[in-house]
């Protein structure tokens, strides 16, 4: 009987923790062929999107954005990193530090390892991003990443600063 109800307010106290980490809710939409993208932000530029692709181990940003964030000072070499892409494809591209990014409104991720693509390709917010905000549920019923691990970004709404879990402060 102890043994019962001690496994029983176990289960309740852990099912609580659980459910209690996921507190950054992402919303994701779709642009056909089974890929998903939220609304984001890299450093101090303007609002940008990143394609979901929990297959790739690095977020990728393109040429543009690194130039970009190159005159502001903010991004740190790392290497080269010599990759397979998903048509088989060889590619040998460069592995920055970025200071920031965030993901969504509320979720603010530091030192971010990026791999840079040639050119204007878009934006993958993949593993090296994602696996900060472990655990995470990606889910497309309804389309929407949970994260946990986040720093709490702070949006300006007017008058009020909105903070994480919709809490707002005059």
């Amino acid at each position: 009987m102890i043994k019962t109800l001690i496994s029983a307010l176990l289960i309740c106290f852990t099912g609580q923790l659980w459910a209690e980490q996921f507190i950054f809710d992402v919303p994701m939409y779709s642009k056909g062929a089974s890929t998903y993208y939220i609304a984001g932000k890299i450093g101090d530029m303007p609002a940008t999107e990143f394609m979901v692709d929990t297959g790739s181990s690095y977020m990728t940003i393109n040429e543009v954005t690194l130039a970009e964030l190159q005159a502001n000072g903010n991004p740190r070499y790392l290497r080269e990193l010599k990759g397979i892409l998903a048509n088989g494809d060889e590619l040998s591209v460069p592995v920055y530090t970025i200071t920031n990014v965030r993901i969504g409104d509320e979720c603010l991720l530091k030192e971010v390892d990026v791999a840079v693509f040639p050119g204007k390709t878009r934006q993958i917010l993949g593993l090296s991003a994602l696996t900060k905000t472990a655990p995470f549920i990606f889910s497309t019923q309804p389309p929407q990443l949970q994260l946990s691990n986040c720093h709490l970004a702070q949006a300006d709404t007017g008058n009020q600063t909105k903070l994480a879990a919709g809490i707002t402060t005059p």
